[in-house]
């Protein structure tokens, strides 16, 4: 399944005479846009490496990245060669069958949470207005700036027994117990708030995209509008719904740090302590093995439930043809709404605050600078990794395009499905064995001993981060290359421009929006992961994450939400200056 994002177009050069602009006359002119291009601008384009030459060498770095993406899987298999008996049994007796039970339980809670919450703000967002509308559209995102984790620890200080909501309902109302937030309801329901925006995104792209025309065609068929959503608009907008479903299950299976805040026992807790309580990689291995057994189960059974089906757009959206709400329904609406963000960001973020104030004079030393360091300096070094492989692989495709190219980027793009414990599993073993090999070499042309040359380093860390995170970047640039026809590098060529030249003067124009979103996106996740990181970190090298991670596994709530705010900051600051780009571009 590949899930794409949706962007609008970049504004085309400004300069009158631009190159951009010339191309663009050229193709509208019949007597030079209908011809193809010349054998001269077919040589001269062979001999470019960006432009419409056979591009075999596009083949073989297609082929390295998506090799890097199957390591982790390959390792996980091989696992299985060397079986630690009593390890294996020990986990097959008291560790697997909870597993098995958590896993199922939290795919099913949240995928019905996220669902019910993503598509019906989306279609109250996208179809209906109401006041207050254009600005839920946009805040009913800001969820994606908090991570999991961070409102796991909120929520259990906040609700547990011994909470201040629960001891002012027993001291005021006399209510004697809520039921418990540290259960499998309690991680369903922070991860279910956590999640919805990956529903909500893409449904409310899908029900604009198919305007009110759908509607209107049931009303006339006498169907109210309760009714033709259900049997017109929301059928339609399936294949969105089950993308943003995809993801908010994938995110669920490679949750780490909300399931260590609550204690609950999940396949990447579990890869944890077999690598760090067992201190037994292969274990570690094999229940990655399982767990991607899971990662393939619901990419297939998600592919096979559409097998047959076609869809099709059926008009454009248009603002004022919104279904407007009376004002009890748009009362209840905007209820529903704000209660959802409520709970969502604001409440944790207020709680964040206070704790933050109340520890800021305490903790607040120069430790934190480095904190803050460390996890923008590894967001930035990833992002800009993980953009640049993107773009290549997608200019791999623009370059060298047929099915093996195709399978090859679907391949290479498919860590975002494997949880980061599997990833960091899985790439840490190879580089340990490599590391190994190197030391002895070393060791046996000079005689001098060395603890390692690839261990300790960030290169497991940048890898992980590479295959991950590699979709999240790949798909806005596909799409903006998409905008890009084969018939505008033709053009280009026929005014001499080839080369570096065509991608900076051509290219980067139409490309600037799209790769901006995929740094911010990468940036942002990479931000907020936490297994990665924690797992594979050199000595010394703490993030923000890392340190909520040590705070909460010792109950120190307060003492976390100094690194919790600044991990929102962080990511929100150029969400936000994405987002305003993006609107001032459109209005322009």
């Amino acid at each position: 399944m590949k899930i794409g994002l949706s962007l609008p177009a970049a504004e085309w050069g400004s300069e009158p005479n631009s190159v951009h602009q010339l191309c663009q006359a050229q193709l509208s002119c019949p007597e030079l846009g209908s011809d193809p291009p010349s054998a001269t601008v077919r040589a001269k384009t062979a001999a470019t490496g960006l432009s419409l030459g056979e591009g075999w060498g596009w083949l073989p770095l297609a082929s390295v990245v998506a090799a890097l993406v199957a390591l982790p899987i390959g390792v996980s298999l091989l696992a299985f060669a060397d079986v630690q008996t009593d390890i294996i049994e020990h986990l097959g007796t008291y560790v697997l069958p909870d597993l098995l039970r958590n896993t199922l339980a939290l795919l099913l809670g949240v995928g019905t949470g996220v669902t019910v919450l993503g598509v019906s703000l989306a279609a109250l967002v996208a179809l209906c207005e109401f006041p207050g509308r254009r600005w839920l559209e946009w805040a009913l995102m800001l969820p994606l700036a908090l991570p999991a984790y961070v409102s796991a620890f909120v929520a259990i200080d906040l609700l547990d027994y011994s909470g201040p909501l629960q001891s002012w309902l027993r001291a005021s109302w006399g209510v004697v117990q809520l039921p418990d937030i540290r259960s499998t309801g309690g991680v369903i329901l922070v991860l279910s708030l956590a999640l919805y925006p990956y529903v909500y995104l893409v449904a409310k792209n899908a029900f604009v995209s198919q305007g009110t025309q759908a509607l209107e065609a049931a009303q006339m068929l006498g169907l109210p509008h309760w009714r033709g959503f259900i049997q017109v608009a929301l059928p339609m907008a399936r294949p969105w719904i089950a993308a943003g479903l995809l993801l908010a299950l994938m995110e669920t299976l490679a949750d780490f740090g909300t399931m260590a805040v609550f204690n609950f026992d999940t396949f990447t807790t579990a890869i944890y302590k077999a690598w760090y309580g067992l201190f037994s990689l292969p274990a570690a291995a094999q229940l990655s093995c399982i767990l991607l057994l899971f990662v393939l189960v619901l990419v297939v059974v998600e592919q096979r439930s559409r097998r047959g089906m076609r869809f099709v757009a059926v008009g454009r959206s248009t603002r004022t043809r919104r279904q407007r709400l009376s004002p009890v329904q748009a009362a209840l609406t905007l209820f529903y709404a704000n209660l959802v963000l409520l709970l969502a960001f604001a409440v944790p973020m207020v709680q964040l605050l206070r704790w933050g104030f109340a520890s800021a004079t305490d903790d607040l030393d120069a430790r934190y600078w480095g904190f803050l360091w460390h996890s923008v300096l590894l967001a930035t070094l990833g992002a800009a990794l993980v953009v640049g492989v993107a773009l290549a692989l997608a200019y791999a495709g623009r370059q060298r395009p047929g099915t093996t190219m195709t399978w090859l980027q679907r391949l290479a793009t498919l860590g975002y499905a494997f949880p980061g414990a599997v990833l960091a599993v899985g790439l840490y073993i190879p580089v340990a064995a490599l590391d190994g090999w190197l030391s002895a070499q070393w060791l046996h042309w000079t005689g001098w001993e060395t603890t390692g040359w690839l261990k300790g380093t960030l290169l497991v860390m940048l890898l992980a981060y590479l295959v991950r995170f590699l979709a999240v970047a790949f798909q806005p640039i596909g799409s903006g290359l998409l905008r890009l026809g084969r018939n505008v590098d033709e053009a280009a060529h026929t005014l001499g421009v080839h080369g570096s030249s065509l991608l900076a003067r051509v290219h980067w124009p139409v490309l600037r929006l799209s790769l901006q979103t995929a740094a911010v996106l990468t940036f942002v996740d990479i931000v907020k992961e936490m297994p990665i990181t924690l797992m594979t970190r050199p000595f010394g090298w703490d993030t923000l994450a890392v340190r909520i991670f040590e705070m909460t596994s010792e109950g120190q709530w307060q003492r976390a939400a100094l690194p919790a705010l600044a991990i929102v900051l962080v990511a929100l600051l150029p969400m936000l200056l994405l987002a305003s780009r993006k609107e001032n571009r459109h209005e322009a």
